[in-house]
């Protein structure tokens, strides 16, 4: 072989090299529930129905709250929260779930005093971002040394806080070192679904964290094969982020309703007296897992949301998030018992 082509070939090998090296590859999907704080502590019952879907990591989700924006303060671990919102219950469901050798994902998350949409949320003023701040990185510092000491897989530092991490770069770089020093295992954050492209720091950590509430479908009941036509631009968009960063996709949080309408707009989560659509949760939740499951930028998710008592759940008809006791956690089921 002369000179040139052997130039050529090690061109091509390092290009080869270089195209692989901005695609992540997942080994093993992270397969789970998100599940939500109990008022008090966790028994093995209220874990069995998990192990029987097949989940292999449940998002444990200790709330903060803020009144608004003239009272910044983060409110957290209060004696007034539930149990499992506490950190002592926290720490309670961790061992229960571990034990079980199901894996947590710890998930911080705030909440506003009348359901007003996180993500939109800016301080008026250097004082007020400076009390929140202060309380929020107490916050998530608190929840971050906890999953050290319980050796947690992953850890989400905020989620669907989009004009809080552009106005304030310098803060989330900060609290991204200080999780860090104190954490040692992966971690992600989890941007609403229409600004995960433009969140600054996803290099910075192990995850592309996604609430993936695409809207996918106008029909009353979804067909599988309409949904999957409505994820392509989405699809498009998040492989081409994840080669771009180098990062795997995670969706921390999914789901739908099982109500009418469900893949139009799949964040809406006001109550209302639809009846209940069990068939188009279930086609949408096909056509995600048809979707994304065996791409290999793609790590996996969590579904939206798992109730501990899992038998009360089951008997009640609605028109929630829930899948337990509807098609859907049977589709869930399948697909996380795949490769087990």
């Amino acid at each position: 072989m002369n000179l040139s082509l052997k130039l050529l070939g090690i061109t091509a090998l390092g290009l080869l090299i270089a195209s692989c090296s901005a695609t992540p590859v997942v080994s093993q999907k992270i397969k789970g529930v998100s599940y939500v704080a109990s008022h008090d502590t966790i028994a093995q019952v209220h874990i069995d129905p998990i192990k029987a879907a097949h989940a292999s990591h449940a998002a444990i989700i200790p709330y903060g709250f803020i009144r608004d924006t003239a009272n910044p303060r983060v409110i957290f671990n209060s004696e007034r929260q539930w149990f499992g919102e506490r950190r002592d219950g926290v720490k309670h469901t961790i061992a229960q779930l571990h034990n079980n050798n199901i894996k947590v994902m710890l998930k911080p998350q705030l909440w506003i005093w009348r359901g007003e949409f996180t993500g939109d949320m800016l301080m008026p003023h250097d004082k007020a971002w400076k009390e929140f701040e202060d309380s929020y990185a107490g916050y998530i510092l608190l929840y971050a040394k906890l999953a050290q000491e319980e050796n947690v897989e992953l850890f989400c530092i905020g989620t669907e806080l989009y004009n809080f991490t552009n106005a304030r770069p310098e803060f989330w770089q900060k609290l991204i070192k200080d999780v860090r020093e104190v954490y040692k295992g992966k971690i992600t954050y989890a941007e609403n679904w229409d600004k995960v492209a433009l969140v600054s720091f996803w290099e910075d950590l192990d995850y592309i964290g996604a609430d993936a509430y695409y809207p996918v479908s106008t029909a009353q009941t979804p067909t599988i094969a309409d949904a999957k036509n409505g994820w392509k631009k989405h699809k498009n968009m998040l492989e081409a982020l994840s080669r771009k960063r180098n990062k795997p996709v995670l969706f921390t949080e999914y789901g739908y309703r099982s109500s009418d309408y469900a893949g139009r707009e799949p964040w809406t989560s006001e109550r209302h007296d639809g009846k209940m659509n069990a068939q188009a949760q279930a086609n949408l939740y096909e056509a995600l897992f048809e979707t994304f499951w065996d791409e290999p930028w793609f790590a996996g998710g969590f579904c939206w949301k798992w109730f501990h008592d899992h038998g009360r759940t089951i008997s009640e008809e609605n028109n929630r998030f829930t899948p337990q006791g509807k098609p859907a956690e049977e589709v869930m089921k399948t697909w996380y018992g795949k490769g087990k």
